[in-house]
């Protein structure tokens, strides 16, 4: 389970890290409603695949070492001791312009640039509502 300085927390440090990743699912919704409105099991986040190896070093130096699946480069999760997941959707494109996400089936996803939400107070990137939807 992940509480909002959870998500706060680990978006500083990938952006300390030089990292881009806007947040997406259940924390997505929460960030564009302004408030967290359920417990969360995990955090979907967006990244760009060519910064994909700094965002598992950065994540693994927090913690996030438990490798729960591998699906290059389609959607990678982690976990740490304490049973916090994070799936990640690398996509090819940047923050600006948004990009697309390769699915299982050879598809591909398309995620918009980022707007903007709040968690716990704090401005953050997130995927749009009509993309959540």
């Amino acid at each position: 389970m992940l509480i909002e300085t959870d998500v706060v927390g680990l978006l500083r440090l990938l952006d300390t890290a030089g990292v881009t990743a806007w947040v997406d699912g259940g924390w997505g919704v929460d960030a564009l409603v302004g408030e967290t409105t359920r417990v969360h099991s995990d955090l979907d986040l967006v990244v760009l695949l060519n910064e994909l190896p700094v965002v598992r070093t950065t994540l693994a130096k927090a913690g996030f070492t438990e490798i729960l699946r591998d699906r290059l480069p389609t959607a990678p999760a982690v976990a740490d001791g304490a049973g916090r997941e994070i799936d990640l959707h690398p996509i090819t494109g940047t923050r600006r312009e948004g990009g697309y996400q390769l699915l299982p089936d050879g598809e591909r996803f398309h995620y918009p640039a980022p707007t903007t939400g709040t968690i716990g107070g704090h401005e953050i990137w997130c995927v749009d509502a009509v993309t959540q939807v």
